[in-house]
């Protein structure tokens, strides 16, 4: 196992590119799109009677107001999704030109609530529909600074006045003293960031040339806290503290105690945006007394890992340099570290899954977020919008966006996570390599399959005996019975199960078969069949093979196969298929757009032996 190493150094920390770049070269692969919004109409302030005790966030990068709303009351809350993220809501400049990145949103120019995902009453309306659906709203808050010191631009989303050169914003209002100077805050002239193992230099000078507020003062603090309590009162019950690092963090408590408590009756939750590195007050520890940090740490190490060997995931905690767990906001990407590559993303397919449904399972972090964004080219690319920059709805079927939250085994891993609440991690398997199993306690179990070859093994679940449904691959119905298949537990608690490459298994107490019930088969009379298929690709095209029986996805391209390149040109994998059996296949491919790609030509046929292992060596054609 090789433990997360966090540098013992501050380094420049992950945060928004404010400048435009040349073309980065970034492709799509893999983008996970399942349906389409429906319409919903909005209106009333009518609130749950309380949260529906959920604590998963689902953040969904820069959605427009009325389609988080619909997301709220279509997945998110059906789901038992706790919370959800939503962008920076005040006004922002529009940077000049037609590509609108999505980094300007990151620039306040005023503290209203007309940006570019929608106006405060659609904003207003939506947090009363979100919380119509228990969800609780969290909104990412810029308080650090206000917009870049060298933009050109006077224009902004919702209006508002300012001037960048004299830093005055009209709506707030702030004005020239409201701001870090230098000599007298920051030692350097151009108020740039020098030394990034320096308190004073981090939190005082400018970050990437943005205007840095002077959060010493009494006046600024009581603005921000305003702005934030203006939030509260519409009923948004915390924050995700943008470049929290970049505050004092006395600063940061003082704007904390002028806070009301939110809707329910709770104090506002605060999750801190806090580059890893440095030591002393720079490092991330050094905020946990002002709530939680983002989990960069928790991120980069499952990347380490899927893209390693996951068995070693077996001790995955404190112990690997990871920030306590009540402190640590678990997380896979998010929309700065999918940008830089730091961390997985949608690109990498079935390990960004995997990935996910593994931070659902295992018992680490606090309140786990699904990352939902969109698909990029670009780092800098603008999400869906019009010609005026304004987000337009989000449409999961388009390729556009990229709705991890609803992805079937993700959305279900929600309701698992909630249900193995308070259990500890048990009955732990692995292979050595890239296949792991566990429970938690008695009312949960997972299997993931990182490798390219089908595992089949009889599994302690740790459940009672029983019929359940298989999570990941369905649903449960009103009449007690699954949409997929189902996982037969024997009266020690053993099941006999097949994962397919790049796949996993998830079965829980709540979620048991009860009618109807057809368990997967079993290790005996089934054969391993192993795909082998020369096709040379483009970067960010991936092959699957599909078929005709179920192991193959009853010929629907969401439920094909994935294939692994680790042979390119000849990408390969081994489906558990039932014996003696009859079936037809081709092979596909999938770009990031969610754009299928099948072979010419007929169907391919082939018939499996009575037991064993058999290889299929194909050309695509």
């Amino acid at each position: 196992m090789t433990p997360l190493r966090t540098s013992t150094s501050a380094a420049p920390p992950r945060t928004r590119p404010r400048r435009r770049f040349g073309p980065g070269g970034l492709t799509l692969a893999g983008a996970l799109v399942a349906g389409t919004l429906l319409p919903l109409t909005l209106g009333g302030t009518a609130h749950a009677s309380s949260p529906n005790g959920g604590d998963v966030i689902a953040n969904l990068f820069e959605w427009n107001w009325p389609s988080v709303a619909a997301e709220c009351t279509s997945v998110l809350g059906p789901k038992g999704y706790g919370a959800v993220q939503v962008a920076p809501p005040e006004d922002s400049i529009r940077i000049p030109g037609s590509s609108h990145p999505w980094y300007d949103v990151y620039q306040p120019v005023g503290y209203d609530l007309n940006s570019r995902m929608g106006d405060e009453a659609q904003f207003q309306s939506m947090v009363a529909t979100c919380h119509a659906a228990g969800v609780k709203v969290y909104v990412d808050a810029v308080i650090n600074h206000m917009s870049g010191n060298d933009q050109t631009s006077t224009d902004s989303y919702g209006g508002d006045g300012f001037n960048v050169s004299s830093k005055t914003y009209s709506e707030v209002p702030y004005g020239p003293a409201d701001f870090h100077t230098s000599p007298a805050n920051c030692p350097n002239a151009d108020m740039s960031i020098q030394d990034w193992n320096s308190q004073t230099q981090v939190q005082e000078c400018d970050l990437e040339d943005l205007a840095d507020l002077d959060t010493e003062s009494d006046d600024v603090r009581a603005k921000i806290a305003a702005y934030l309590n203006k939030l509260i009162g519409y009923g948004v019950d915390g924050f995700r503290v943008d470049s929290a690092k970049h505050i004092n963090q006395a600063d940061m408590a003082n704007i904390e105690s002028r806070l009301n408590n939110t809707a329910w009756g709770q104090r506002p939750y605060v999750l801190q945006e806090v580059a890893l590195g440095g030591t002393g007050n720079l490092a991330p520890s050094a905020f946990e007394g002002n709530g939680s940090v983002i989990g960069f740490d928790y991120a980069d190490a499952l990347k380490a890992q899927f893209q390693g060997s996951i068995a070693n995931l077996k001790t995955f905690g404190q112990s690997w340099g990871l920030e306590p767990s009540d402190k640590d906001g678990a997380m896979v990407a998010n929309h700065d570290t999918e940008r830089d590559g730091s961390t997985l993303n949608y690109k990498n397919g079935s390990q960004y899954t995997l990935a996910t449904e593994f931070m659902l399972a295992w018992n680490y972090g606090v309140q786990p977020t699904v990352y939902s964004g969109f698909a990029f080219a670009d780092a800098n690319d603008s999400p869906p919008a019009d010609a005026n920059g304004f987000v337009t709805a989000t449409d999961c079927s388009s390729g556009a966006w990229v709705c991890t939250d609803r992805v079937p085994g993700i959305a279900n891993m929600v309701g698992w996570h909630n249900a193995a609440q308070g259990q500890p991690v048990a009955n732990w398997w692995d292979n050595g390599g890239n296949a792991i199993a566990f429970s938690r306690g008695s009312g949960a179990w997972i299997a993931i399959n990182n490798g390219s070859s089908a595992v089949t093994e009889t599994f302690t679940t740790g459940l009672a005996a029983g019929s359940y449904c298989d999570v990941i691959h369905g649903d449960t119905t009103a009449a007690g019975g699954c949409t997929g298949p189902a996982v037969s537990v024997n009266s020690s608690g053993q099941a006999t199960v097949t994962v397919n490459a790049g796949d996993s298994v998830a079965v829980y107490t709540k979620a048991a078969c009860s009618t109807g019930c057809t368990p997967t088969a079993p290790a005996a009379g089934t054969v391993s069949e192993t795909f082998n298929e020369t096709r040379t690709t483009v970067w960010g095209q991936n092959v699957y093979v599909v078929g005709s029986i179920p192991a193959l996805g009853d010929w629907d391209p969401a439920s094909a196969v994935p294939l692994s390149s680790a042979g390119y040109p000849v990408w390969s994998g081994t489906v558990q298929l039932p014996a003696d059996t009859s079936f037809q296949y081709k092979y596909i491919i999938k770009d990031g757009s969610g754009n299928v790609t099948w072979e010419d030509g007929g169907n391919r046929s082939a018939s499996t032996g009575a037991s064993g292992s058999a290889t299929l060596n194909d050309t695509w054609q």
